[in-house]
Protein backbone atom coordinates (compact mmCIF):
# COMPACT_ATOMS: atom_id res chain seq x y z
CA UNK A 1 0.00 0.00 0.00
CA UNK A 2 1.19 3.84 -0.60
CA UNK A 3 0.39 6.50 1.16
CA UNK A 4 -0.20 10.15 -0.05
CA UNK A 5 -0.58 13.16 2.31
CA UNK A 6 -3.57 15.31 2.03
CA UNK A 7 -3.70 18.83 1.29
CA UNK A 8 -5.19 20.63 4.80
CA UNK A 9 -5.84 24.18 3.98
CA UNK A 10 -3.84 25.89 7.01
CA UNK A 11 -1.98 22.64 8.71
CA UNK A 12 -0.21 21.22 5.87
CA UNK A 13 2.23 23.64 5.27
CA UNK A 14 5.99 23.33 4.14
CA UNK A 15 7.00 23.21 8.28
CA UNK A 16 4.32 20.72 8.85
CA UNK A 17 5.11 18.81 6.17
CA UNK A 18 9.06 18.86 6.41
CA UNK A 19 8.63 18.11 10.09
CA UNK A 20 6.71 15.48 9.45
CA UNK A 21 9.04 13.99 6.96
CA UNK A 22 11.76 13.50 9.32
CA UNK A 23 10.04 12.37 12.30
CA UNK A 24 7.76 9.85 11.36
CA UNK A 25 6.88 7.20 8.30
CA UNK A 26 7.55 9.33 5.08
CA UNK A 27 4.65 9.61 2.80
CA UNK A 28 4.82 7.94 -0.86
CA UNK A 29 3.62 11.93 -1.75
CA UNK A 30 2.95 15.09 -0.59
CA UNK A 31 0.20 17.60 -1.96
CA UNK A 32 0.18 21.05 -1.02
CA UNK A 33 -2.87 23.03 -0.02
CA UNK A 34 -4.51 24.83 -3.12
CA UNK A 35 -2.74 27.58 -4.98
CA UNK A 36 -5.39 29.65 -5.69
CA UNK A 37 -4.42 32.29 -8.78
CA UNK A 38 -6.30 35.42 -9.57
CA UNK A 39 -6.37 38.21 -11.67
CA UNK A 40 -2.54 38.27 -10.87
CA UNK A 41 -2.59 34.80 -12.31
CA UNK A 42 1.21 33.88 -10.95
CA UNK A 43 2.40 32.32 -7.29
CA UNK A 44 2.22 35.23 -4.38
CA UNK A 45 4.39 35.13 -1.78
CA UNK A 46 3.14 32.64 0.43
CA UNK A 47 2.27 30.32 -2.19
CA UNK A 48 5.66 30.53 -3.47
CA UNK A 49 7.24 30.28 -0.02
CA UNK A 50 5.34 27.03 0.40
CA UNK A 51 6.43 25.25 -2.64
CA UNK A 52 10.45 25.99 -2.62
CA UNK A 53 12.75 23.53 -3.59
CA UNK A 54 14.71 24.07 -0.08
CA UNK A 55 11.49 23.97 1.89
CA UNK A 56 10.74 20.44 0.60
CA UNK A 57 13.83 18.56 0.94
CA UNK A 58 13.77 14.97 0.38
CA UNK A 59 9.69 14.72 -0.54
CA UNK A 60 7.72 13.58 -3.86
CA UNK A 61 5.56 16.95 -3.52
CA UNK A 62 3.05 17.97 -6.28
CA UNK A 63 1.81 21.13 -6.18
CA UNK A 64 -2.08 21.19 -6.27
CA UNK A 65 -3.95 24.28 -8.15
CA UNK A 66 -7.76 25.88 -7.78
CA UNK A 67 -9.18 27.58 -10.63
CA UNK A 68 -11.75 27.18 -13.21
CA UNK A 69 -9.55 29.49 -15.47
CA UNK A 70 -7.26 27.42 -18.25
CA UNK A 71 -5.07 30.47 -18.36
CA UNK A 72 -4.49 31.48 -14.62
CA UNK A 73 -3.91 27.06 -14.27
CA UNK A 74 -1.37 27.20 -17.11
CA UNK A 75 0.75 30.38 -16.21
CA UNK A 76 0.84 28.47 -12.87
CA UNK A 77 2.31 25.52 -14.47
CA UNK A 78 4.65 27.59 -16.21
CA UNK A 79 6.29 29.26 -12.29
CA UNK A 80 6.36 26.10 -10.93
CA UNK A 81 8.15 24.37 -13.99
CA UNK A 82 10.87 26.72 -13.88
CA UNK A 83 11.17 25.21 -9.86
CA UNK A 84 11.54 22.18 -11.32
CA UNK A 85 8.19 20.61 -11.06
CA UNK A 86 7.10 18.03 -13.15
CA UNK A 87 3.53 17.26 -12.14
CA UNK A 88 1.08 19.34 -10.43
CA UNK A 89 -2.56 17.91 -9.30
CA UNK A 90 -5.87 20.04 -10.01
CA UNK A 91 -8.55 20.42 -6.88
CA UNK A 92 -11.88 19.49 -7.75
CA UNK A 93 -12.36 18.47 -4.39
CA UNK A 94 -12.64 21.50 -2.26
CA UNK A 95 -16.02 21.41 -1.20
CA UNK A 96 -16.23 24.73 0.95
CA UNK A 97 -19.64 26.89 0.19
CA UNK A 98 -17.91 30.25 -0.83
CA UNK A 99 -15.46 28.24 -3.67
CA UNK A 100 -18.09 26.22 -4.92
CA UNK A 101 -20.74 29.00 -5.32
CA UNK A 102 -17.40 31.00 -7.38
CA UNK A 103 -17.56 27.45 -9.56
CA UNK A 104 -14.30 25.99 -8.60
CA UNK A 105 -13.14 23.15 -6.58
CA UNK A 106 -16.01 20.75 -6.26
CA UNK A 107 -18.30 23.27 -7.33
CA UNK A 108 -16.74 23.11 -10.82
CA UNK A 109 -18.18 19.93 -11.03
CA UNK A 110 -21.94 20.97 -11.81
CA UNK A 111 -20.79 22.67 -14.80
CA UNK A 112 -19.11 19.96 -17.37
CA UNK A 113 -19.13 21.81 -20.69
CA UNK A 114 -16.78 24.39 -18.72
CA UNK A 115 -15.05 21.55 -17.50
CA UNK A 116 -14.49 19.57 -20.83
CA UNK A 117 -13.55 22.86 -22.54
CA UNK A 118 -11.03 23.56 -19.35
CA UNK A 119 -9.44 20.57 -19.20
CA UNK A 120 -9.01 20.38 -23.12
CA UNK A 121 -6.82 23.34 -22.88
CA UNK A 122 -5.31 22.50 -19.97
CA UNK A 123 -4.41 18.94 -21.50
CA UNK A 124 -3.05 20.22 -24.56
CA UNK A 125 -1.09 23.04 -23.22
CA UNK A 126 0.43 22.29 -19.79
CA UNK A 127 4.41 21.72 -19.54
CA UNK A 128 3.59 19.58 -16.23
CA UNK A 129 1.54 16.23 -16.11
CA UNK A 130 -1.58 16.53 -14.06
CA UNK A 131 -3.29 14.37 -11.52
CA UNK A 132 -6.70 15.32 -10.46
CA UNK A 133 -8.17 15.23 -6.96
CA UNK A 134 -12.06 15.11 -6.86
CA UNK A 135 -15.71 14.58 -5.66
CA UNK A 136 -18.15 12.42 -7.39
CA UNK A 137 -20.69 15.67 -8.22
CA UNK A 138 -22.09 18.70 -6.36
CA UNK A 139 -25.79 18.26 -5.77
CA UNK A 140 -26.09 14.25 -6.61
CA UNK A 141 -23.85 11.03 -7.23
CA UNK A 142 -25.84 10.37 -10.17
CA UNK A 143 -23.55 13.19 -12.15
CA UNK A 144 -20.56 10.90 -11.01
CA UNK A 145 -20.65 8.68 -14.48
CA UNK A 146 -20.73 11.39 -16.72
CA UNK A 147 -18.01 13.05 -15.04
CA UNK A 148 -15.63 10.02 -14.94
CA UNK A 149 -16.56 9.41 -18.48
CA UNK A 150 -14.88 12.76 -18.87
CA UNK A 151 -11.71 12.90 -16.79
CA UNK A 152 -10.80 8.94 -18.77
CA UNK A 153 -10.36 10.53 -21.96
CA UNK A 154 -7.55 12.67 -20.49
CA UNK A 155 -4.00 11.22 -20.05
CA UNK A 156 -4.57 11.49 -16.08
CA UNK A 157 -1.04 10.37 -14.16
CA UNK A 158 -3.66 9.87 -11.55
CA UNK A 159 -7.24 10.09 -10.27
CA UNK A 160 -8.19 10.89 -6.55
CA UNK A 161 -11.10 10.11 -5.86
CA UNK A 162 -13.25 11.28 -2.75
CA UNK A 163 -16.49 9.39 -2.86
CA UNK A 164 -18.90 12.07 -1.73
CA UNK A 165 -20.56 15.42 -3.15
CA UNK A 166 -20.01 18.63 -2.55
CA UNK A 167 -23.15 19.30 -0.38
CA UNK A 168 -22.30 16.25 2.50
CA UNK A 169 -19.11 18.22 3.30
CA UNK A 170 -17.68 15.80 5.17
CA UNK A 171 -20.67 14.24 6.74
CA UNK A 172 -22.71 11.44 5.49
CA UNK A 173 -20.71 7.98 4.10
CA UNK A 174 -18.30 7.56 1.54
CA UNK A 175 -20.05 6.23 -1.27
CA UNK A 176 -18.02 2.75 -2.21
CA UNK A 177 -19.86 1.86 -5.16
CA UNK A 178 -18.86 5.79 -6.95
CA UNK A 179 -15.11 4.56 -6.44
CA UNK A 180 -15.30 1.10 -7.23
CA UNK A 181 -16.68 2.46 -10.37
CA UNK A 182 -13.77 4.13 -10.93
CA UNK A 183 -11.50 1.61 -10.23
CA UNK A 184 -13.34 -0.38 -12.77
CA UNK A 185 -13.00 2.49 -15.99
CA UNK A 186 -10.10 4.69 -15.58
CA UNK A 187 -7.30 3.69 -17.25
CA UNK A 188 -4.70 5.35 -15.05
CA UNK A 189 -4.02 4.68 -11.30
CA UNK A 190 -7.21 5.43 -8.74
CA UNK A 191 -6.25 6.58 -5.60
CA UNK A 192 -9.06 6.61 -2.45
CA UNK A 193 -9.35 9.40 0.46
CA UNK A 194 -12.13 9.83 2.46
CA UNK A 195 -12.65 8.99 6.23
CA UNK A 196 -9.54 6.80 6.85
CA UNK A 197 -8.42 7.21 10.48
CA UNK A 198 -7.61 4.14 11.84
CA UNK A 199 -5.45 0.97 10.83
CA UNK A 200 -8.92 -1.10 10.81
CA UNK A 201 -10.43 1.25 8.56
CA UNK A 202 -7.21 0.80 6.17
CA UNK A 203 -7.77 -2.81 6.50
CA UNK A 204 -11.81 -2.59 5.36
CA UNK A 205 -10.84 -0.28 2.89
CA UNK A 206 -8.30 -3.02 1.42
CA UNK A 207 -10.79 -6.14 1.75
CA UNK A 208 -13.98 -4.06 -0.04
CA UNK A 209 -11.18 -3.06 -2.68
CA UNK A 210 -8.27 -5.82 -3.26
CA UNK A 211 -6.84 -3.76 -6.51
CA UNK A 212 -6.29 -0.66 -4.41
CA UNK A 213 -2.92 0.15 -4.26
CA UNK A 214 -3.11 3.98 -3.04
CA UNK A 215 -4.72 5.58 -0.24
CA UNK A 216 -4.65 9.65 0.41
CA UNK A 217 -4.41 10.38 4.25
CA UNK A 218 -6.07 13.74 5.64
CA UNK A 219 -7.75 13.99 9.09
CA UNK A 220 -7.05 10.28 10.36
CA UNK A 221 -3.06 11.30 9.69
CA UNK A 222 -3.08 14.68 11.72
CA UNK A 223 -4.42 13.44 14.48
CA UNK A 224 -1.89 9.65 14.47
CA UNK A 225 0.50 10.52 12.46
CA UNK A 226 1.73 7.16 12.84
CA UNK A 227 -1.07 5.86 10.93
CA UNK A 228 1.51 5.02 8.04
CA UNK A 229 3.59 2.92 10.62
CA UNK A 230 6.18 2.85 13.36
CA UNK A 231 4.99 2.92 17.16
CA UNK A 232 3.57 6.02 18.56
CA UNK A 233 5.57 7.30 21.29
CA UNK A 234 5.29 10.75 23.06
CA UNK A 235 9.45 11.61 22.80
CA UNK A 236 9.15 11.31 19.49
CA UNK A 237 6.14 13.42 18.99
CA UNK A 238 7.12 16.12 21.35
CA UNK A 239 9.92 16.65 19.24
CA UNK A 240 7.70 16.86 16.10
CA UNK A 241 5.74 19.12 18.10
CA UNK A 242 8.83 21.60 19.21
CA UNK A 243 10.30 21.95 15.89
CA UNK A 244 7.17 23.15 14.63
CA UNK A 245 6.03 25.38 17.11
CA UNK A 246 9.85 27.03 16.88
CA UNK A 247 9.51 27.16 13.14
CA UNK A 248 6.23 28.67 13.16
CA UNK A 249 7.91 31.46 15.93
CA UNK A 250 10.46 32.50 13.18
CA UNK A 251 8.34 32.73 10.11
CA UNK A 252 4.95 34.45 11.80
CA UNK A 253 4.97 37.84 13.37
CA UNK A 254 3.33 37.80 17.17
CA UNK A 255 1.72 35.53 19.74
CA UNK A 256 -1.62 35.65 17.20
CA UNK A 257 -0.72 34.28 14.12
CA UNK A 258 1.43 31.37 15.69
CA UNK A 259 -0.94 30.32 17.95
CA UNK A 260 -3.49 30.40 14.85
CA UNK A 261 -1.29 27.91 13.39
CA UNK A 262 -0.78 25.63 16.26
CA UNK A 263 -4.43 25.72 17.02
CA UNK A 264 -4.88 23.87 13.86
CA UNK A 265 -2.86 21.79 14.73
CA UNK A 266 -4.14 20.11 17.67
CA UNK A 267 -7.76 20.88 16.28
CA UNK A 268 -6.54 17.01 15.60
CA UNK A 269 -3.65 15.50 17.24
CA UNK A 270 -4.79 16.30 20.77
CA UNK A 271 -7.22 13.55 20.34
CA UNK A 272 -4.39 11.27 20.56
CA UNK A 273 -3.63 12.27 23.91
CA UNK A 274 -6.03 10.79 27.02
CA UNK A 275 -7.73 13.00 29.03
CA UNK A 276 -7.19 15.65 26.80
CA UNK A 277 -10.50 17.76 27.03
CA UNK A 278 -9.28 20.23 29.99
CA UNK A 279 -6.24 21.24 27.77
CA UNK A 280 -7.98 21.30 24.16
CA UNK A 281 -10.20 23.79 25.72
CA UNK A 282 -7.32 26.04 27.35
CA UNK A 283 -5.18 25.57 23.95
CA UNK A 284 -8.60 26.52 22.01
CA UNK A 285 -8.34 30.18 24.30
CA UNK A 286 -5.36 30.99 24.81
CA UNK A 287 -4.17 34.16 23.48
CA UNK A 288 -0.12 34.27 24.81
CA UNK A 289 2.54 31.72 23.58
CA UNK A 290 3.69 31.65 27.25
CA UNK A 291 0.33 29.80 28.73
CA UNK A 292 0.43 27.87 25.35
CA UNK A 293 3.96 26.13 26.06
CA UNK A 294 3.50 25.48 29.47
CA UNK A 295 -0.24 23.77 28.43
CA UNK A 296 1.59 21.52 26.09
CA UNK A 297 4.16 20.59 28.43
CA UNK A 298 1.47 19.85 30.70
CA UNK A 299 -0.01 17.70 28.54
CA UNK A 300 3.25 16.05 27.38
CA UNK A 301 3.89 15.40 31.09
CA UNK A 302 0.94 14.35 32.48
CA UNK A 303 -1.18 12.35 29.99
CA UNK A 304 -0.26 8.77 27.28
CA UNK A 305 -0.64 8.47 24.31
CA UNK A 306 -3.32 6.21 22.95
CA UNK A 307 -1.41 3.83 20.83
CA UNK A 308 -4.76 3.01 18.25
CA UNK A 309 -6.20 6.80 18.07
CA UNK A 310 -8.83 7.19 15.57
CA UNK A 311 -9.94 10.58 14.76
CA UNK A 312 -13.53 11.16 15.49
CA UNK A 313 -14.83 13.76 14.01
CA UNK A 314 -17.21 14.67 16.81
CA UNK A 315 -14.98 15.49 19.25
Amino acid sequence: MQFELAPMEGVTTYLYRSAYHRHFTPADKYFTPFIAPNMNKGLNHRERNDVLPEHNQGQNLIPQILTNRADYFLTTCRDLAELGYTEVNLNLGCPSGTVAAKNKGSGFLSQPEELERFLDEIFEQSPLRISIKTRIGRYSEEEWPRLLELFCRYPCTELIVHPRIQKDYYKNTPRWDAFLLAMERAPFPVTYNGDLFSKEQLQAAQNACPKLETVMLGRGLLCNPWLMGGTPDKHTLEEFHGELFEGYQQIMFGDGPTLCKMKGVWTYLIQMFTNYQGYQKIIRKTRHLSEYQSTVNALFRNEDLIPDTAFCPEK
